[in-house]
């Protein structure tokens, strides 16, 4: 027997006890007002042996019974037909208790029979009725109870395997993302050491080194800040301008302190820099013009990377993996954040749009 049915029947008997303590408690009373003379005690023991004894041992049954067998009361055709069953089976037998207990089954006739039958008729009917009304309705609400917690546990589980999901799916992407930046460094590096520029070379080697430091610090975060990315974008700059020398060419404007209060995922500027970067000085000989804006608008912060885009341009440039892991990275972050890529005019135009915190 398990807790749970430990509780129900201290329950039951907690209950049918202070029932029978009330009920002996009216009889005493009445009868002092009658003058008839009475005492407590031996009233309470009739109340509990001949009313609330046959009561508990309904209540003990059909606790037991209706969660082991719920087809019993899952149709009101089945409920009415335990109820007649009980009516025809529990209450003769409540009543030949009571006759026993009183002393009324000395038959000696079919008028004592009649006698005895008239006495008891009208008997426990009451009792009967709202001990079963009472512990169906308990059994409804335990049922609706557990529905309930399971759909909880479910929705619980099902929260909970979806936060698993999410966190794989970002790990999976800054995985993607991670060697990706890398491999793009490593050839910036590469180009100088087949241009023999030896010293310049090992001075982007040391840029590198710092840019994995925060790369490796911010893979163990779920965001970072727009600030601490846009020192990331000029440390990456840098290395990028041993390459290209006095070719690249970067412009950034709005940033101020608002910055560092602005969260955004790990590495998420770097790859719109180096998608205008392939898409501008890599496709011709000239000067760059790349430009990167902070703004506000609606409650959101703007930030925008526009480069010119060459005549011989796909028709669909900046479709790459870094700027596709960051589109997917964003709207994981939050549903209000995005990035949108275009052509506008001349230029290419990629746009981060972050949600700003609620004052």
């Amino acid at each position: 027997m398990t807790s749970r049915h430990l509780r129900s029947l201290a329950t039951i008997l907690l209950a049918w006890s202070a029932i029978s303590a009330l009920g002996a408690l009216q009889t005493y009373s009445d009868n002092l007002r009658v003058g008839v003379d009475s005492h407590y005690l031996p009233l309470l023991a009739n109340w509990f042996l001949e009313y609330a004894l046959p009561l508990i041992v309904l209540s003990v049954i059909l606790t037991l019974a209706l969660p082991r067998w719920p087809v019993l009361v899952a149709r009101p055709r089945n409920v009415v037909l335990l109820f007649v069953g009980l009516v025809l089976l529990f209450q003769p037998a409540q009543w030949l208790w009571i006759a026993w207990l009183r002393g009324y089954l000395d038959i000696a006739s079919l008028a004592d029979l009649r006698r005895l039958l008239m006495k008891m008729l009208l008997v426990g009917w009451f009792t009967t009725t709202g001990t079963f009304a009472a512990l169906l309705a308990v059994h409804y609400w335990r049922q609706a109870r557990e529905r309930e917690l399971a759909v909880q546990r479910s929705q619980t589980d099902m929260a909970n395997l979806r936060l698993a999901l999410e966190e794989q799916r970002m790990l999976a992407l800054r995985a993607q993302l991670e060697p990706h930046f890398l491999f793009n460094a490593l050839n910036a590096i590469s180009a100088l050491v087949r241009a023999g520029d030896t010293r310049v070379a090992l001075g982007g080697i040391g840029r590198l080194s710092a840019l994995l430091r925060y790369a490796l610090a911010a893979s163990s975060s779920q965001t970072a800040t727009l600030a601490d990315e846009l020192q990331f974008v000029r440390d990456y700059l840098d290395l990028q301008r041993l390459r290209y020398g006095a070719r690249l060419q970067v412009r950034i404007t709005g940033a101020d302190d608002s910055l560092h209060g602005i969260d955004c995922p790990p590495l998420s500027l770097q790859p719109l820099i180096e998608n205008a970067l392939r898409h501008d000085l890599d496709c011709h000989d000239g000067p760059g013009d790349i430009r990167l804006h902070f703004s506000r608008e609606d409650g959101h912060m703007l930030v925008t990377v526009a480069n010119p885009v060459p005549a011989l341009a796909s028709p669909n440039p900046g479709a790459g993996l870094g700027l596709a892991n960051t589109r997917d990275r964003l709207r994981r972050m939050h549903p209000a954040a995005s990035l949108r890529t275009g052509i506008h005019g001349r230029d290419f135009v990629a746009e981060v749009r972050l949600p700003l915190a609620e004052a």
